[in-house]
């Protein structure tokens, strides 16, 4: 199975691990795994004013930082896992990757708003099963 595990470094994001963690079917060897973070993008106008390489760094450290306690996850499992970092909207980023990487399960925390909570503040999870056509596990 090819699994697409999305983080943002918030405490859901520890939680969907903690999960995987205790459920080794998905964290089998013969699955491959992608991590995904997607770093939001700086405002045009203030991303024209920076040297484009400065932006990179930028988008890189930002990854990073979120990436760095999911490596230490995956490497206590023993696992090998490729990190992806992406620039734009989280649920159009997920849903995109989602398709063209062709993968059977979308796995992720989300905070869990409810469907009322949802309409009035929108909620990434919401909008990532409007944008991914991939079979989507949210995990509170």
């Amino acid at each position: 199975m090819k699994i697409l595990i999305a983080v943002d470094g918030s405490p859901y994001t520890r939680r969907m691990l903690d999960y995987l963690g205790s459920h080794p079917e998905f964290l089998a060897e013969h699955h491959e795994f992608v991590v995904l973070h997607a770093v939001a993008a700086v405002p045009a106008r203030a991303a024209a004013s920076v040297a484009k390489d400065l932006l990179d760094s930028y988008y890189d450290d930002e990854a990073e930082r979120i990436f760095k306690p999911v490596r230490a996850f995956f490497k206590k499992q023993r696992l090998d896992v490729e990190f992806v970092a992406k620039v734009g909207h989280a649920a159009e980023v997920i849903g995109k990757l989602a398709k063209q990487g062709k993968f059977d399960l979308v796995v992720m925390g989300s905070r869990g708003h409810g469907t009322l909570g949802s309409l009035l503040m929108g909620s990434v999870a919401v909008k990532v099963l409007g944008h991914c056509e991939t079979p989507v596990m949210l995990v509170r």
